[in-house]
């Protein structure tokens, strides 16, 4: 995981996006059930302050910024700590795992998509919500990254290059789901299949037997 000091100190800054674009957010958060299993128990990993966990019924997160956990704390939501490249749980454990937001902060995408393979029981489901580079808002997000004291380090990804690095990791049997999407599809629900349009795209993945995990 990057270093965490902007979020341990901007904690509250972080979570008060939320409070200023309930749409968005409450466009990414039916965006992401929509692809979210309907039983079984679930983690999510870099939870941030819980804005996730909580309305989805998550069960366990990892946050490894203290700051974050505090202030999840505070929503009566209780992180573990831990990062995604060396996550503090049991094999084949669980039936699934959520990355909201999370794998653009990772030092390595590939080794935290393996850990998550190790932990997933066979057939579980990954869940990814992210930013799309190649969208509008992702190509805004990267070019002003610099401004931004939380996107400064993060790496964008299109959704080509997450698939490549789930296939490698062992994952197969995609479905897409997009939201945010530009006013020249305006008159288009604003949840539809597939990617390429929208600029938050969720991919659930299922876990195969293959894997470098």
């Amino acid at each position: 995981m990057v270093n965490t000091a902007t979020f341990n100190t901007s904690a509250q800054q972080y979570d008060q996006w939320f409070e200023n674009h309930p749409d968005l957010y409450q466009l990414e958060l039916e965006t992401v059930k929509s692809l979210l299993p309907s039983n079984g128990v679930g983690v999510e990993i870099g939870a941030g302050t819980g804005r996730f966990m909580g309305p989805l019924e998550v069960s366990i997160g990892i946050e490894p910024a203290h700051g974050m956990r505090a202030l999840a704390a505070k929503h009566g939501i209780t992180l573990q700590d831990g990062v995604a490249e060396n996550l503090p749980l049991q094999d084949s454990s669980y039936d699934y795992i959520l990355f909201i937001t999370t794998l653009c902060f990772v030092d390595s995408v590939q080794q935290a998509l393996q850990e998550a393979h190790r932990v997933l029981q066979q057939d579980g489901a990954l869940i990814i919500g992210m930013i799309d580079r190649a969208s509008s808002m992702g190509k805004e997000y990267e070019d002003n990254k610099n401004r931004s004291s939380f996107y400064q380090q993060a790496t964008f990804y299109t959704i080509d290059e997450m698939v490549e690095m789930l296939h490698n990791a062992g994952f197969s049997n995609f479905q897409f789901k997009q939201t945010l999407l530009p006013e020249r599809f305006s008159n288009s629900p604003p949840i539809i299949d597939g990617y390429g349009k929208g600029s938050f795209v969720v991919i659930q993945a299922r876990k195969s037997d293959s894997g470098l995990s």
